[in-house]
């Protein structure tokens, strides 16, 4: 989603200016082209020297330089841009861009760009509560500005509270769910499941499985790109926050059926990448079940599927998680959940199994035909994934 787009960076005078390196050098390293500006307040915590190491690009500091790419006009910047991303943003900076003003070269860009604006507002913690601050914020927000909230912890004051500048995945996240509106599956709305449920034995024990969760998020990423409504429901806390629409947490397989059956009510497709638990304790211990010197037995009923309880004109993908006679199994898995394919993979062989980061697929469809996949990262399998996805969405409107 990131190569080969223009991502104008503004950096503001905030202690955070360091961490946009680290964004800039992230969004170049996934094929952006980052025009990064900074402010004089910036160039007392940052140098242009560091952004311009890091993204290989000349660095914009003052609006009548006559030296670099965009000299010619002070808003060809503004007009090359695909996304104008504004990280860190102080009060200051947010009161002006409110106010339309355009007094240094980062307000300059947003007051002249037509492109998609994200601000990642960092400050302390008084700054971001003032009321002056919301309000602008507020009425950003209602003309289509995109805001990556601050998150909570120590700020360089040495206080705490709600002002440190977002995590950088989450930043990344918004910029590509900001670039993905215009995506193949834009308008869509998933629900994906991931990580593996977890059946109590007793407070402390479960019985669960060795599922990461790495597919699921895998899917939900790309998704997310592709402009899809992501609704996120993990056993597994995921990685950041920014990718998710809607995320629910889980545990037990009730409580996913719960979860699922709720959000299926008003979605297209659900892909189940959970790992769900054929069984559970049939009376799970009040207290923890202490060692007696013998055997403990405990008795297990089979797990209600679910999936049967859903809407017939959802779009089903389930997985199948096999350790012999993959196919044959997965067929079987497919007829009886009434799935529109299943995505079946060898566990056992090596870099295909679980809390790796590559997978090998085969994708069976309701009519029969198969497409083996090679090995390959979880996230180009999701991307194949939904891909077919695609081609059922548009098979169903001829």
């Amino acid at each position: 989603m990131l190569a080969n787009k223009t991502i104008v960076l503004g950096i503001t005078g905030s202690i955070a200016a360091y961490k946009g390196a680290d964004l800039a050098s992230k969004l170049t390293q996934a094929g952006a082209k980052v025009e990064v500006i900074l402010t004089e307040a910036a160039m007392k915590f940052v140098s242009p020297v560091t952004f311009r190491a890091v993204t290989g690009r000349p660095v914009v500091y003052n609006m009548f330089e006559l030296s670099g790419e965009f000299s010619v006009e002070h808003v060809a910047l503004a007009e090359a841009a695909d996304v104008v991303v504004v990280a860190p943003a102080t009060a200051d900076i947010i009161a002006k861009i409110a106010a339309g003003i355009a007094s240094d070269m980062v307000c300059t860009t947003v007051v002249a760009t037509k492109a998609p604006i994200i601000i990642a507002p960092a400050m302390h913690t008084g700054m971001w509560e003032n009321k002056a601050t919301q309000e602008n914020v507020q009425l950003l927000k209602a003309r289509g500005v995109v805001f990556v909230d601050p998150g909570v912890g120590h700020l360089a004051s040495g206080g705490a509270g709600q002002g440190r500048l977002a995590e950088v995945p989450d930043i990344i996240a918004a910029i590509n769910r900001v670039l993905s509106r215009s995506g193949d599956l834009a308008g869509k709305r998933i629900v994906i499941t991931a990580g593996g449920t977890r059946e109590p034995i007793d407070p402390v024990r479960y019985i669960g499985n060795r599922s990461s969760g790495k597919m699921g998020f895998a899917l939900a990423a790309a998704a997310r790109d592709r402009g899809a409504y992501v609704n996120l429901i993990t056993t597994i806390d995921p990685p950041g926050t920014g990718i998710y629409n809607d995320l629910r947490k889980v545990e037990t397989v009730g409580q996913l059926r719960e979860s699922v059956l709720e959000a299926c009510n008003s979605v297209d497709v659900l892909i189940m990448a959970a790992a769900v638990s054929d069984y559970r304790v049939a009376e799970p211990a009040v207290n923890k079940i202490k060692k007696t010197g013998g055997k403990l037995l405990l008795e297990l009923v089979e797990n209600e599927d679910f999936l049967l309880e859903l809407p017939e004109n959802l779009i089903k993908i389930g997985f199948a998680a096999e350790t012999q006679d993959l196919i044959t199994n997965a067929r079987r898995k497919l007829a009886a959940k009434h799935l529109d394919f299943i995505c079946a993979n060898d566990v056992s062989v090596p870099g295909s199994g679980f809390a790796v980061d590559t997978n090998q697929v085969t994708i069976i469809d309701m009519k029969g035909n198969t497409e083996e996949l090679p090995l390959m990262s979880k996230r180009d399998v999701a991307d194949k994934i939904l891909d077919k996805v695609v081609r059922l969405f548009k098979d169903r409107v001829k």
